[in-house]
């Protein structure tokens, strides 16, 4: 179909009339935007337009977009076109094509100083300290929702949540405290040896295993393991809208997903802290032995004398805090993740990397106190 017998110009004097025909559709692009091109753009110093689109059959989304133009070929010219003869059904349509393009262009982007940054930055750590505070006190008030209705505690949930964070981290946090242990041993007993000493490395991994690396690593590697995977499983069920469809169906997704997971985790952890500090004291006894020349029964009565059953609760008061942390900080991101993959990653990232954070800090608190006690 030639582009005359769909776009005709008719000039009198500085008054235009563009008349369209046939069908205004994506089948006819090429012969529009070329009728438009060539019919519209030689009129110069035009002070009247009036387009009739009575005579046009059809038109889509395409030839809405092509009249648009058509009609801002003139409003550049500083004058309003009058479409006349347009179908009704048709209105929303060119309406629609009429917003097109009409949004202000993007503010140019300043790179940020220094000190903007650093504003930004404790802009964006204050907002995480208030949604975690918000976060600890919805799960407060789903535990205590839970403790007002026992029979709606999720207690499979819990178990089946205790043997993915707990006993299934048994080979990995054994392994790991074990050469911590070994490491810690054979540091000391090489610069111990140095001043005749060697049998002071029993009293630095009794009380350093017991009271801070065991509690500490293990929570490292919790969070690392269990953690991220809190924060992927909400995540991923947030991109479903699982999350969503159970608040339509009238459950606290706070009391159905995080509560379980968070319990779990609290009374897994002090077991973990229990079996890896075993192991360490396992490592570092065995590296004694054979590095340094302590025998095993030697090695267990000096670690009689010197740890106490303090040093012992000491690492375990802490547990329950880490487990925690970790647990709050997982789900808490799990949960505020978005729709896409990228959002995901964001977040498990963040959540990890907090977690850590958290747990160093709060170890560091509990140092502090401890010794402000005398323990």
């Amino acid at each position: 179909m030639a582009d005359s017998s769909l776009l005709d110009v008719h000039a009198d004097g500085d008054k235009i009339r563009v008349e369209g025909h046939g069908a205004w559709t994506s089948e006819f692009a090429d012969d529009l935007e070329q009728a438009v091109n060539r019919q519209a753009a030689p009129h110069d110093h035009v002070s009247d337009v009036e387009i009739d689109v009575s005579n046009v059959q059809k038109m889509d989304t395409f030839g809405a977009l092509l009249l648009e133009r058509l009609r801002r070929i003139w409003q550049g010219q500083g004058v309003e076109p009058t479409i006349v003869g347009l179908n009704p059904s048709y209105t929303v349509l060119l309406e629609e094509m009429t917003r097109t393009g009409r949004e202000p262009p993007p503010p140019e982007r300043v790179p940020a100083g220094v000190f903007e940054r650093i504003g930004r930055e404790m802009v964006n750590i204050s907002d995480d300290a208030i949604a975690m505070l918000n976060f600890i006190g919805a799960v407060v008030a789903a535990m205590a929702r839970t403790l007002a209705r026992p029979r709606s505690f999720r207690f499979t949930s819990m178990v089946n949540q205790i043997d993915r964070v707990g006993f299934r981290a048994v080979p990995i946090i054994v392994l790991i405290t074990f050469l911590i242990g070994c490491i810690i041993a054979q540091q000391g007993i090489f610069n111990f040896r140095r001043f005749g000493a060697d049998i002071y490395v029993v009293d630095m991994v009794g009380v350093l295993v017991l009271r801070e690396l065991g509690v500490l690593i293990v929570s490292i590697m919790i969070a690392g393991r269990s953690g991220s995977a809190y924060t992927a499983e909400l995540g991923s069920m947030r991109m479903r809208e699982e999350v969503d469809a159970l608040r339509v169906m009238g459950f606290d997704p706070i009391e159905v997903l995080v509560v379980p997971r968070i319990i779990a985790l609290v009374i897994a952890l002090p077991l973990l802290t229990f079996i890896g500090s075993i192991a360490a004291l396992v490592g570092g006894g065995l590296v004694a032995w054979f590095y340094g020349g302590i025998t095993p029964d030697v090695f267990l009565n000096r670690l009689k004398e010197a740890i106490t059953l303090a040093q012992f609760e000491v690492g375990l008061i802490k547990a329950p805090f880490m487990a925690g942390i970790i647990g709050i900080v997982g789900c808490m991101e799990g949960l505020r993740v978005g729709g896409s993959a990228e959002s995901l990653g964001q977040h498990t990232t963040a959540s990890v990397v907090k977690s850590i954070f958290l747990v160093i800090v709060v170890d560091g608190l509990f140092a502090i106190f401890f010794a402000s006690i005398d323990m």
